[in-house]
């Protein structure tokens, strides 16, 4: 199972996020919810740099894929940065509804 983990500070803001384990849907190669799950994280993560300019702490390795956002960023690009993790969170969450065997979100303060 894919494990993903969201972590919010007091005010609600997602500060970081872990995804980790395998979906065991199909054969390595062939598994369309790590897949989906790949490229929703990764795509998030590249947007966040590309569109925000902001660089995260990442680590990535099979089968985990971890980001930390710096602290103390300025509010407009903290608030993009938010958007695009909220919408990694959407669908995810989207993924989660058709496939809750093979991934699950857990929500962390």
């Amino acid at each position: 199972m894919i494990d993903v983990s969201i972590h919010r500070n007091r005010s609600g803001l997602i500060q970081s996020f872990e995804i980790s384990g395998h979906a065991l849907f199909a054969n390595n190669g062939e598994d369309i919810v790590c897949a989906g799950a790949s490229a929703v994280s990764v795509g998030c993560v590249n947007s966040i740099h590309q569109l925000a300019g902001v660089t995260p702490h990442i680590q990535m390795e099979s089968g985990l894929l971890s980001c930390i956002l710096p602290s103390n960023l300025a509010q407009d690009i903290e608030e993009k940065v938010q958007l695009l993790l909220e919408g990694m969170v959407v669908s995810l969450q989207t993924i989660v509804e058709n496939y809750p065997e093979n991934i699950k979100i857990t929500f962390k303060q």
